[in-house]
């Protein structure tokens, strides 16, 4: 390590406990941390050292070049997601990766655009009759209909019935629950106990059905690919297949549902961005609110970022959200501007500066899947009419994505 690394620059301590006796929600502390110290800032939450990276710089040096010296650990999902490859390490995580690598890369996507292009006209027929009944339907709700009805063709092949949509709403449930959950694992289990055996039985029945097809058809999906690797890997006992199906649906569903309804509110505020290209009106709704909005790392030993020293056992937290509003990467960064992502609008662009999946080894596996949905609902939608929301979300939540805090009931003009 250099001798010529300095410490991290700090936030006095008495600094951090008034923002706290504030009240102030953990992404107003980030942000002040960011404004007061900039790019790279230590301060103190608790017994451990934190230290916070938006600079984009050092962003790449944590998650793009340095991902073995800066760790994931216990995911606060793990309740929920188990051993899935969202909180898994090392060996069990590479290997786990590597099988699913190929289902949403290249051309393992082609097996999926014709169930993305079902679900997609499916929304698009509701929304129809909405504006032919003048119905008022919460834009969030669809969202969500639309995402899981989309990853759960994915998943097995078939188109989301009724029944099962209503069971996983317990996945909602948990998700919502997380941030106010006893910090005891077991306390935290507990509280949800319910909601976690229903989602254990919604899997198990999928996981059976997948075992029983014969894998031709439309029965073929992820989950065929997960039952057929136990034949070859051990590991892939029906729990661990379980927790695969469950990561799948968080980070496939509650991702895009929000992404998409966030988008309905933005073009709301900003109706002349209606004619922008669809992929471009995503990427900055994903700029203003990334899928991921804050990556927790531990550092597991001691490095150097951004000429800072950083020791072993620091916490690190990168947060996309505050990198994606930082007004000298991105000017007027409080504006919807879906030309900042026109074509060729990326040259000059820092490496660092735009990370709504993440970056690097553990980067969103569904990145372009989650594309693709959220473009060809779009080019369906965006031709029908204008929405009018008759209120409006009055803020946002902060749990695993960044959420309208409210609902969003609207018409279709």
């Amino acid at each position: 390590m250099s001798t010529q690394a300095q410490p991290v620059p700090e936030l006095a301590a008495d600094v951090v406990e008034q923002w706290r006796a504030e009240e102030a929600q953990l992404v107003d502390l980030l942000a002040r941390a960011r404004r007061r110290v900039g790019g790279v800032a230590a301060f103190r939450l608790g017994p451990t050292p934190t230290v916070l990276v938006t600079d984009p710089a050092a962003v790449q040096h944590v998650l793009g070049r340095h991902p073995d010296r800066y760790v994931k650990r216990s995911h606060r999902a793990r309740m929920l997601v188990g051993d899935g490859v969202l909180s898994a390490t090392g060996d069990a995580w590479k290997r786990q990766r590597r099988l699913l690598q190929a289902q949403f890369t290249g051309p393992g996507m082609r097996r999926y655009e014709q169930r993305i292009a079902a679900a997609a006209r499916r929304t698009a027929e509701r929304w129809e009759g909405y504006r032919r009944s003048g119905e008022t339907f919460d834009v969030a709700e669809e969202m969500r209909g639309f995402a899981l009805d989309t990853v759960w063709r994915a998943l097995t092949g078939r188109p989301l019935d009724d029944r099962t949509d209503g069971e996983l709403r317990a996945v909602e449930r948990v998700v919502a629950a997380m941030p106010t959950l006893p910090t005891d694992a077991a306390d935290a289990r507990d509280a949800v106990a319910a909601d976690l055996a229903r989602i254990d039985a919604v899997a198990q029945a999928a996981i059976e059905a997948a075992r029983s097809a014969d894998g031709s058809g439309e029965a073929d999906g992820v989950l065929r690919t997960l039952v057929g690797a136990a034949a070859r890997h051990p590991e892939y006992t029906d729990r661990l297949i379980r927790d695969e199906l469950v990561t799948l649906l968080v980070a496939g569903h509650e991702t895009t549902a929000t992404t998409l309804t966030w988008l309905f509110l933005l073009l709301d505020d900003s109706p002349d961005a209606r004619g922008a290209d669809p992929q471009a009106l995503v990427s900055e709704t994903l700029r203003l609110y990334p899928s991921a909005w804050l990556l927790p790392r531990h550092a597991v030993e001691d490095d150097v970022i951004a000429g800072h020293r950083i020791a072993a056992g620091t916490d690190v937290l990168v947060c996309p959200y505050l990198t994606h509003r930082d007004p000298e990467l991105w000017p007027d960064p409080e504006r919807f501007d879906p030309t900042r992502f026109a074509p060729g609008a990326e040259h000059g662009r820092r490496l660092g500066a735009y990370l709504p999946f993440g970056l690097g080894a553990r980067a969103c596996l569904g990145t372009q899947f989650a594309l693709r949905e959220t473009t060809a609902l779009l080019e369906l939608l965006l031709p029908l009419g204008r929405l009018e929301f008759r209120s409006r979300p009055t803020g946002a939540a902060y749990s695993i994505t960044v959420r309208p805090d409210g609902p969003t009931p609207a018409v279709l003009r």
